[in-house]
């Protein structure tokens, strides 16, 4: 450890200049700066699909700092909750536009979140060596949902009450402890005031902690890293005279403008529906949760927010009757591995036992559809994280990959909205049949991409970034 030595700097020099310098011998204030963002060389042909990033972290900012001002008014206590937040509508200053701009920030996050994602998808930006900053990525989207879920209870409204109940309960289809954990979750054998406490515990402060520390580390994995590109091309590998990657170009000024711009525009979306449609129709606050909450009259219909119904929907797809395509598919797909994969006859063969298990366990006098539901629900939610291992293909972007593969992608796309649409309807047997349809696909798109993503012919990678000035 070098011994301290203070920065000398003329007596003329600006005063800015001398706490700068002052605060860079006590702590690296300029080369963090430099490092995470000043000097930080991004190849140079990002497109629209790279500004979701720095909006997630504006959008996280804006519900941090939005959840502390309604923090200060909101009562977490059943016979006041409901009453406090219509208190800060009705009464605190400004508070209706605070609570909107949370609001709609919420659904803003999972739909930036959404775009985040896809891009990662279409680019390969899971690919080797970037599987950690998935992973990472993967770990912030379970923290949001679970942000999400505590959050949603704390209106106390009618959909929020019942919709708690709903997926509280759903830890009860596990064999053994389900009705234990369910307990443990709500504190009470129903959605009550310990519920409401411990729900509010989680999203104010634990869940939030743990997002910031995932966000931080998923940042120090990119930068450590480096940058993906539309082009799915190593920029390092190819250096210039100064060390830099000749592709790339300072994150400041360059990128800062790029996202400045992004923000503009985004701020005028998300502007204009805080001001002029907060509910969205009833997606982003749904009515029912306009009336306080009551354990004695449920609910029509009850579906969670809409950025959950993709995952809610396969939940409800998997009906008895369906059991019986699901053992179908399982025992074809075994026996697809076992004749097409190249892992080692051990692997295949418990692979085969797992399956085999997993079939009896779908008979309808083993474990009924109510847990299957669930388990296929955290499956289409957990099988994202194994994408870096799924994908063989030999080019990571999709610019370069058969024309074929991007209506492979536009279908698992389709399927995706189409679940998220139906899961905020009433369930029909039509819908079910669909939603059903869906879900098969939503699987297959990943457990057969080991194959189907190295088929066709793929176009040859350039050894440089394409890049278009304009």
């Amino acid at each position: 450890m070098a011994a301290f030595k203070e920065t000398k700097f003329p007596a003329d020099a600006p005063v800015a200049q001398k706490a700068l310098g002052w605060v860079d011998d006590r702590f690296p204030l300029t080369k963090l700066w430099n490092d995470q963002w000043g000097k930080y060389y991004a190849p140079k042909n990002f497109n629209f699909w790279y500004i979701f990033g720095s909006l997630a972290m504006l959008v996280l900012v804006l519900q941090i700092v939005t959840g502390i001002f309604l923090t200060m008014h909101y009562k977490p206590d059943a016979n006041l909750a409901f009453g406090s937040v219509e208190y800060i509508m009705r009464e605190v200053p400004w508070g209706w536009l605070v609570r909107y701009m949370h609001s709609t920030g919420a659904s803003s996050f999972f739909i930036i979140v959404y775009l985040h994602m896809t891009r990662g998808l279409m680019y390969g930006s899971y690919r080797k060596p970037r599987e950690l900053i998935w992973l990472f990525g993967f770990a912030i989207f379970l923290c949001l949902m679970a942000e999400a879920f505590f959050g949603y209870l704390l209106p106390w409204g009618q959909m929020s009450y019942w919709g708690a109940q709903v997926i509280v309960n759903l830890f009860g289809a596990i064999p053994f402890i389900g009705p234990d954990l369910s307990l443990w979750i709500r504190g009470d054998y129903v959605v009550s005031d310990a519920t409401l406490n411990r729900f509010f515990a989680f999203h104010v402060i634990a869940i939030p902690l743990v997002l910031l520390g995932l966000v931080a580390a998923h940042l120090i994995a990119l930068h450590e890293i480096g940058s993906s590109n539309p082009d799915g091309i190593e920029v390092k590998e190819n250096l210039g005279p100064d060390g830099h990657p000749v592709d790339s170009i300072p994150s400041h000024p360059y990128y800062t403008v790029h996202d400045l711009f992004g923000v503009s525009v985004f701020l005028t979306i998300f502007s204009a529906v805080v001001f002029f449609a907060p509910e969205m129709g009833g997606y982003f606050l749904e009515y029912n949760n306009f009336l306080p909450g009551d354990s004695l009259k449920t609910p029509l219909h009850i579906a969670p927010t809409w950025y959950f119904t993709p995952f809610y929907s396969v939940l409800r797809a998997t009906t008895a009757d369906f059991m019986y395509v699901l053992m179908f598919a399982t025992a074809a797909y075994v026996s697809f591995v076992w004749l097409k994969s190249r892992l080692p006859s051990k692997v295949k063969a418990a692979i085969a036992g797992i399956a085999l298990l997993a079939i009896i366990g779908m008979l309808p006098q083993v474990l009924d559809a109510k847990f299957w539901g669930v388990v296929f629900f955290g499956g289409s939610v957990v099988i994202l994280a194994f994408l870096p291992w799924l994908d063989h293909s030999p080019v990571k972007s999709i610019r370069y990959r058969p024309d074929w593969h991007k209506y492979v992608y536009m279908l698992f796309g389709l399927s995706f909205l189409t679940l998220g649409y139906l899961g905020t309807q009433p369930p029909t047997e039509t819908k079910t049949m669909i939603s059903q349809v869906c879900t098969l696909f939503y699987f297959s798109f990943f457990l057969l991409m080991p194959w189907w993503s190295t088929m066709g012919s793929f176009k040859k990678v350039p050894d440089r970034v394409t890049f278009h000035a304009h």
